[in-house]
């Protein structure tokens, strides 16, 4: 009886311990920059605002009140993760993309989310992504991943139809991230990103 009594006790005080750890790892995760939690089915999103995964090449779509048409995308792959990158003309005569991707949670039982971010080009001055951390305009940025990806592309990009693409991307602290990027063999572009939240992407019209 007695040993019963202290076994008990024992596994009793591992389900505590594991649990307690458990809730420290999901506290102290970093909060991912997703722009919603995936709906069980497809389509919208909310009933307010569209779902950036159905734009279309040929779409016009309003971003903070300004419009931009979808003149390519490119389909990327990376080991076993996909996501598109559109090109948007919005008139101020410098390159704008859109990346979205379903990203994973960073453990199990974390649902996927959908990550969206509007992408800037900035001249990088001949600078070349360093493997550890760099200075761009006074900010530092550190790795935090970089490969080689094969893409298809669909309509006006300036890509070749199909590729490998370079690339390496770094956050700050602050969280701001950049990202280079390059079709092997030719020279690096550099860019911005900023996260979209729920309902900033309306699909004006779609393509004919």
């Amino acid at each position: 009886m007695t040993s019963m009594v202290v076994i008990g006790l024992s596994i009793a005080t591992v389900v505590l311990l594991l649990g307690g750890i458990y809730a420290t790892m999901r506290k102290g995760r970093p909060p991912a920059a997703s722009v919603s939690t995936l709906p069980s089915h497809g389509g919208a999103i909310g009933s307010d605002y569209d779902d950036p995964r159905t734009i279309q090449v040929g779409d016009n779509i309003e971003t903070h009140g300004r419009r931009a048409g979808v003149t390519g995308a490119l389909h990327m792959s990376w080991q076993g993760r996909q996501w598109i990158e559109y090109m948007l003309d919005d008139g101020s005569r410098r390159p704008v993309w859109l990346s979205v991707e379903v990203r994973q949670g960073l453990v199990s039982t974390d649902p996927p989310h959908l990550e969206v971010l509007l992408w800037t080009i900035v001249p990088t001055q001949g600078m070349i992504p360093a493997k550890s951390m760099l200075i761009m305009e006074g900010v530092e940025f550190f790795p935090i991943e970089r490969g080689t990806a094969a893409f298809r592309s669909e309509g006006e990009t300036g890509r070749p139809e199909r590729g490998l693409l370079d690339f390496a991307d770094y956050r700050a602290a602050d969280g701001r991230l950049l990202s280079f990027e390059r079709v092997q063999g030719e020279r690096w572009t550099a860019s911005y990103a900023q996260p979209l939240p729920p309902g900033s992407i309306t699909i004006v019209s779609r393509a004919a």
